[in-house]
């Protein structure tokens, strides 16, 4: 098992705990059982359980004053997203929250009027979810992935720790295509001497045929927008950057503890556990329709030291000191 090092504490606050006695005080005294329903996607279990810890510090008690209604997608099938979600309808909880794009997409067809929050998921506005992030509009709510001027410093970076890069693709999820993270791409590449291009992929298959193609022109790297194929596939993706010398990076740290070279993201664990407080909030009478959508505020750089000697990288001395987790 790979060892890391933690350059950023983790802060834990006890007063969450005293804050949250008068509700479950309350839930002791015959609360009304509340239903959330959940879903996800495989492998979001650890970020679930966060959005769950989130909710317990505000009271919510599982088995006590709420219940978890649970489906998680073992692969990037729309059909099974819609068939889920039209199950998770069906049963009518009191809130629905979903994680990444796809899902929130068949959970909107399917949903009717019942309030839904969302965590990572990309440019919300042009996908259509939300009216604005100010005014979300409607029955969904929630915590974007990311923000546009994120991309500028992923490239940046990713030069950094390759300086010989002379192209980039922009590998993303074709039920994702997130076309205001490529206008950034667009914009920032050419500052940076890089030539960008975009590949969307839908399947292993495509990611292995874009990843072997890509290699086969001298000093490219890869920057993977978010997405479930490539969340469901990263430790074949890490594993066919390192066969090929491909400096590559993610959107999630998940993707570098897999052997992927780096990742500069938000931190998905404080997303999801910040997006409890919507629900806890529209479990108690407020409506998604009048809470802004929020923007991440904790940034994370990832780095896997293994995989950049194992690409014949050495990652800078003014880099390194940047890195918030080393994986040696």
């Amino acid at each position: 098992m790979a060892n890391s090092i933690r350059r950023r504490d983790v802060i834990t606050l006890a007063a969450g705990a005293a804050a949250a006695w008068p509700f479950v005080a309350r839930a002791q005294q015959g609360e009304p059982m509340r239903r959330i329903g959940v879903l996800a996607g495989a492998g979001y279990e650890a970020r679930i359980d966060a959005f769950k810890r989130g909710l317990a510090g505000l009271g919510w008690a599982e088995d006590r004053n709420i219940r978890f209604v649970e489906r998680y997608a073992t692969d990037s099938n729309e059909a099974v997203y819609a068939a889920y979600a039209a199950e998770l309808a069906r049963l009518a909880p009191d809130a629905i929250f979903v994680a990444f794009s796809s899902v929130l997409r068949a959970m909107r067809r399917a949903s009717g009027d019942i309030p839904i929050v969302f965590a990572q998921v990309n440019d919300p506005v042009e996908q259509g979810f939300v009216s604005s992030l100010a005014h979300p509009g409607g029955n969904i709510t929630g915590f974007a992935a990311s923000e546009f001027g994120i991309v500028t410093k992923q490239l940046d970076l990713l030069k950094k720790l390759a300086p010989s890069l002379e192209r980039v693709a922009f590998l993303y999820d074709q039920a994702q295509p997130a076309p205001g993270t490529w206008a950034g791409i667009e914009a920032a590449a050419p500052l940076l001497a890089l030539t960008a291009s975009k590949v969307s992929v839908r399947t292993a298959e495509e990611i292995e045929r874009a990843i072997a193609a890509l290699a086969r022109e001298p000093n490219s790297g890869l920057l993977v927008s978010p997405g479930q194929v490539a969340f469901l596939h990263r430790e074949m993706m890490a594993m066919l950057a390192i066969r090929h010398r491909l400096p590559a990076m993610y959107y999630s740290r998940e993707f570098v503890e897999s052997g992927g070279l780096g990742s500069y993201a938000t931190d998905a664990i404080d997303g999801f556990r910040r997006a409890a407080s919507y629900v806890d909030r529209i479990l108690r009478g407020e409506k998604p329709r009048d809470l802004p959508v929020q923007l991440p505020t904790r940034f994370e750089l990832v780095l896997n030291l293994r995989t950049a000697k194992a690409m014949g990288l050495d990652i800078p001395p003014n880099v390194l000191v940047l890195a918030d987790e080393i994986i040696e």
